[in-house]
This record gives structure tokens, C-alpha cells and sequence, in this order.
């Protein structure tokens, strides 16, 4: 804007109502936490094509605050955000306030309250930046690593066909104990806290669950500790692993070192913390367990960095 046009729209600024004065300032803070927004994506990005991964490209004008760029070798254009979850969301503006309340673990209703959308686009995003913050995890585990599992009631919640008869809110399971009506969640924690998490399926623990999905995240140098669960013990041999197994069953919780209390207290946080969204569908199980892991223990602690995840930048992969 011209000097003196930006002097007269500044002395003009006093003659605005109160309702005016509170308009305008919103309009530049979205204008600001838009601008810091895409600052952020493009700061993350590696700069290299989405689409056949080469490094050579050029600037090819911008789009809705980002830079593009146009690939040499395919020949296709490219922001930050292609090929990445967030393409093509809008309303940049809106992410950093958006994201701190995911900090603080909002509802659905009180994140679209929060960032003023509507609360379907407040679920949408909730899930579009959880795809690659649930993919974040360090492996493989070492020392003395700790393994339990634990079951949730399955739940449709969304679905508009069901598979089953439906239950009343919350509802229980119509036999009792452990059966395909639970969804076993597995975790696997060692001492340095380093932690992997699996939704293995609708059935209680077995073998083949362990093998396919706990076997490539332990390293070499392990002793697995877990509860007596037959399942462990048959993994742990085939696999060549040393294995401690806790008498649970006898009262023998801890001795020494060998005990599972630390990933228990996870599932613990993990079923206290689940309880505030008032039931979740299981397909969205794994996104649940990647955001707890990364607010657990103040891991991220600021929007920013949960932004950074979302595109992929984990915090044990970023250079301080």
C-alpha cells in the first residue's frame, strides 16, 4: 500500500466502531498466524519432488502462500504440502489455534468452537493431522523392554451399517471376558521410554499378532519382560529372545528390574485420557495412540511442533 494511503486508512482506524475495531483485528491475526503457518510448511520442507523424488526444481510462481515449483525431470508442479495429508485444506490461518487446542485434548465440538470452523471440518482435520503423527515412533526398542496388551469394548460409532445388532451408548460386551468383540491394543515400552503401540485385531493376543507386529521393532539387545500370557512365551522362543515372564496371577508384580509397570501405567493414561472424547470408533484407534504418544509426558508441547509432525518432521528427527 502507498505511504500516504496507509497514513489516512490509520487515521481512519479512530473512527471505527467497537464491532469494526474487533473485526479488523481478527482479520490481521488470521492474516499473521497464516503467513507464520506457511513460513512453517516451507521451512519443513525437504524440497524435493513428491512425485519422482528428484531434487532439481524451480520456482513456478505461488498459490495461496506458498511457494510452487515446477519438477525438471516429470515436469509436474509442487507446493509443500503435495503428497502430503494437509494438501489442499484451507483456511491456514486457523491450523495454529486449531492444534493447541489439540494439546490441551479438545472435543470435536469445543476444537471447532476454538478455532472457528464447522465441527465436521473440525473432525476432518482432527484426523488429516493424525495420519502421520501416529507413524511416529523410535525403534527399535533396547535393554529391558516391557509388553502387555490390553482390550477395548469394539465400536461402530460413525458407521451407518452395522455388522452386529446395535448397543446403547457406551453398551458391554454380550459374552464375558476377552472375545471378538474386544480390539486388542498391544504396547511395547522400554526404559528409556521409547514406545511402539498395535491394534492387532478383534481376537485376544496370539502369536502370530506378536510376530507381525512387536518382532520388527526389538532390537538385538533386549530382555522382554511381560505378564504370563502364553502367547509371549511362545514368541520369545521362536524368535530366540530372553524372555522374562511376571507371575501376575501369584501376586509377584515387581522383582527388582523385572516388572510391567511402566507400560501399564500407560494403558493406563491412555484409557483415563481416551474417556474424555466420550467413546471413539475403532477405526480410528491407531490415530488415538498416536496422539497420546505425543503429548504424553509433555513429548510436544507447542502447535508448532505438532505441526511439524503432522507433515512428517517428528521431534527425534529434527536438528536442534
Amino acid at each position: 500500500m502507498d505511504p500516504g494511503k496507509f497514513g489516512q486508512f490509520i487515521e481512519q482506524a479512530a473512527t471505527l466502531t467497537l464491532r469494526q475495531r474487533t473485526d479488523l483485528a481478527d482479520c490481521l491475526n488470521r492474516t499473521s498466524l497464516r503467513e507464520q503457518t506457511c513460513a512453517l510448511i516451507e521451512s519443513t520442507w525437504r524440497k524435493t519432488c513428491p512425485h519422482c523424488s528428484s531434487g532439481r526444481l524451480h520456482r513456478h510462481g505461488h498459490a495461496h502462500g506458498l511457494q510452487r515449483y515446477r519438477c525438471v525431470d516429470c515436469a509436474r508442479s509442487c507446493n509443500a504440502l503435495t503428497g502430503t495429508p494437509l494438501a489442499r485444506m484451507r483456511e491456514r490461518g486457523k491450523w495454529l489455534p486449531y492444534l493447541d487446542g489439540r494439546l490441551q485434548s479438545n472435543t470435536v465440538r469445543r476444537a471447532a468452537t476454538v478455532a472457528g470452523v464447522h465441527k465436521n471440518t473440525s473432525f476432518r482435520w482432527r484426523h488429516r493431522f493424525l495420519m502421520q503423527t501416529k507413524r511416529d515412533r523410535i525403534c527399535p526398542l533396547s535393554g529391558v523392554t516391557e509388553a502387555d496388551e490390553t482390550y477395548l469394548l469394539e465400536s461402530q460409532k460413525g458407521s451407518r451399517q452395522l455388522n452386529r445388532p446395535a448397543r446403547r451408548r457406551g453398551g458391554s460386551a454380550r459374552r464375558r471376558g476377552i472375545s471378538h468383540e474386544h480390539d486388542c491394543i498391544l504396547v511395547a515400552r522400554d526404559r528409556s521410554g521409547r514406545t511402539v503401540d498395535f491394534v492387532t485385531g478383534r481376537a485376544p493376543l496370539r502369536h502370530a499378532h506378536l510376530q507381525r507386529c512387536l518382532a520388527p521393532a526389538l532390537g538385538t539387545d533386549i530382555l522382554l519382560v511381560t505378564d504370563g500370557h502364553p502367547a509371549y512365551r511362545v514368541f520369545a522362543r521362536a524368535s530366540g529372545i530372553p524372555h522374562h515372564a511376571v507371575n501376575l496371577s501369584a501376586g509377584a508384580r515387581v522383582a527388582g528390574d523385572m516388572h510391567v509397570q511402566n507400560v501399564n501405567a500407560y494403558h493406563s493414561r491412555f484409557k483415563q485420557w481416551l474417556h474424555g472424547f466420550h467413546g471413539v470408533a475403532s477405526r480410528y484407534l491407531p490415530n488415538y495412540l498416536g496422539w497420546q504418544w505425543a503429548i504424553d509426558g509433555g513429548r510436544i508441547d507447542s502447535p508448532e511442533m505438532l505441526l511439524r509432525s503432522a507433515l512428517g518432521a517428528f521431534p527425534h528427527l529434527m536438528v536442534t
